[in-house]
């Protein structure tokens, strides 16, 4: 998302909001409450909405455990709990108000002290969520293992915020990461390397992806910055859009495959007070769709990376309070709309997914991780020629070490 964090744009609600949620989690800090001591509110069978606002003071037992069951299916009702607050070591007041749908018939309300949401984007967190959403689980949502017989390519795409700066971490490994996910192209952006360092990151990145391209920003050094890592020779590599005004910041490298062309991109924001909105959305988005139309009249085209846009109210958390946010005005919006979806490329996750909630960027400042706070900002846009080829589109909300995580789509070829 970035661009020196546009600072102005995750959150931007009135202290008065309270999100609806199917299920809470929290780890603010309430009066009696220690740093370690937050409450963990899950259900069986989540699809939960709401009842009308009431308040009810729960004695907590010794064990902090509370099983609430509800004998009677309350479909049609909605309920959100919005707040939890501890007073003292005895008591618990759960607040709720209106908000979605109880399906099930046996609900439980568990308070685990010193216990978090291992899987916090499981918990569909929205300002406005419609009916029939659900929230993203890559370990329900996604096919079987694509079997290994039929001809396929594994792409993947990572906005790093700052790629020496992840490769310090303790519990980062590149090579983990390849073993585990086994793809063959790996796309890179927001790398924030200057040229003199990329020699040593290739040599040191990934055994096995001896085919590296990169591109970094010569106007603002250890900015932006994007690559291609491939363990697949390509048959041509290109830079930029091959317009000076564009080209200085390290936002394209365009590999070219036997059966498409695979673009790793990182659309410039319009950052604070949108002071480039208007570069973005007259110059720089209408550039970069004409070059891809350029390259699909000889072979299908695929865009990825962080486009610094929620294209819809389902793609982030607070939209009412992010309408003049960097990567969600309306400007952006349409001009993602008409130069991308208006022309024939395809929001492979959307398509996937239509009714599912996941986000693949959480900024750091509000810790919107820990409470899936998030926008989708990072996409697979594909050719619609080769949109059917399309196995799986895919996040990995389980990785961490960026303020993104990282996306993934699998091609049968």
């Amino acid at each position: 998302m970035n661009d020196e964090d546009s600072s102005n744009l995750q959150d931007q609600v009135s202290s008065e909001e309270k999100p609806a949620l199917i299920k809470t989690y929290s780890k603010r800090k309430a009066k009696g409450l220690s740093d370690k001591d937050h409450v963990q509110i899950a259900n069986n069978d989540s699809d939960i909405s709401g009842v009308k606002r009431t308040k009810r003071r729960l004695k907590k037992s010794a064990v902090d455990t509370i099983d609430l069951k509800t004998s009677q299916s309350m479909s049609g009702q909605e309920q959100v709990i919005g707040s939890i607050e501890m007073k003292g070591e005895t008591s618990i007041r759960a607040k709720r108000k209106v908000s979605s749908k109880i399906t099930t018939s046996n609900m439980k309300a568990h308070v685990s002290v010193g216990l978090s949401v291992e899987e916090p984007w499981t918990v569909l967190t929205h300002k406005k969520p419609q009916k029939g959403w659900t929230a993203y689980n890559p370990e329900t949502m996604r096919p079987p293992p694509i079997g290994a017989s039929t001809p396929h390519m594994k792409l993947m795409s990572w906005n790093v915020n700052g790629l020496r700066a992840l490769l310090k971490l303790e519990n980062f490994s590149a090579l983990q990461l390849a073993q585990r996910e086994n793809f063959d192209v790996l796309c890179l952006q927001e790398t924030k390397l200057q040229e003199k360092d990329v020699d040593a990151i290739r040599q040191s990145l990934l055994q096995g992806y001896d085919n590296s391209y990169w591109t970094c920003s010569v106007s603002k050094l250890g900015y932006s910055g994007t690559a291609v890592i491939s363990r697949i020779k390509p048959l041509s590599v290109r830079y930029g859009l091959g317009i000076s005004d564009h080209d200085t910041e390290g936002r394209l490298v365009t590999v070219e495959f036997d059966n498409f062309y695979l673009l790793s991109g990182y659309v410039p924001n319009s950052g604070d007070g949108l002071r480039r909105l208007s570069y973005r959305i007259t110059q720089w988005d209408p550039s970069l769709s004409n070059y891809m139309k350029d390259l699909e009249r000889s072979k299908p085209v695929i865009l990825t990376g962080d486009l610094n846009c929620a294209h819809q109210e389902i793609d982030i958390w607070n939209p009412a309070g992010n309408k003049r946010s960097a990567g969600f005005t309306d400007e952006e919006r349409r001009s993602f709309q008409t130069n991308f979806l208006e022309r024939g490329f395809v929001d492979t996750f959307r398509k996937q997914h239509p009714n599912v909630v996941g986000y693949t960027y959480w900024g750091y400042r509000h810790g919107g991780r820990k409470t899936n706070k998030g926008w989708r900002l990072d996409y697979f846009l594909a050719s619609e020629s080769m949109a059917n080829q399309v196995y799986d589109s895919y996040i990995l909300p389980d990785i961490a070490g960026s303020d993104h995580s990282p996306i993934g789509l699998i091609l049968k070829l």
